[in-house]
């Protein structure tokens, strides 16, 4: 993906959240560029209570590389208001060994000015093993 045809979260957030995982787990460019491209420099994840900063979430990428294979992301909802956006979302990572991982994400952002994430909070809960609220259930 080049930068001209890049899905700002602030933008586009359903198309971030599709193309962003496929991007930074599968894509040419060092994940750092990837990342960069999408969030601030001082960008904050706090999965479900713990707070990840770029380092910590770029070693993170490093070993996911490493043991994915594939990944499927099912957007439910989106909403956009100004510098916040939230999502509902199904991320399904598929490993080298092992079954499927899925997981529900409940996330909520804050933008910057020019479309990136600065920051977002993320709760999640993991439905591989319930047929009900799996990737493809609607």
């Amino acid at each position: 993906m080049t930068a001209s045809s890049t899905r700002l979260p602030g933008h586009d957030l359903a198309g971030y959240l599709h193309g962003y995982p496929q991007e930074i787990a599968f894509g040419d460019e060092e994940p750092a560029a990837v990342f960069d491209r999408y969030h601030t420099p001082d960008f904050i994840l706090t999965n479900d209570g713990l707070p990840l900063d770029r380092g910590r979430l770029l070693a993170h990428v490093h070993s996911g590389r490493r043991r994915a294979v594939e990944i499927r992301t099912v957007v439910r909802e989106v909403v956009n208001d100004g510098e916040q956006v939230a999502a509902r979302y199904v991320l399904t990572a598929v490993m080298r060994r092992g079954q499927p991982i899925s997981t529900e994400i409940f996330m909520f952002g804050r933008l910057a000015a020019d479309g990136r994430l600065r920051s977002v909070t993320q709760l999640t809960r993991n439905v591989s093993d319930s047929p009900s609220h799996g990737p493809d259930a609607r």
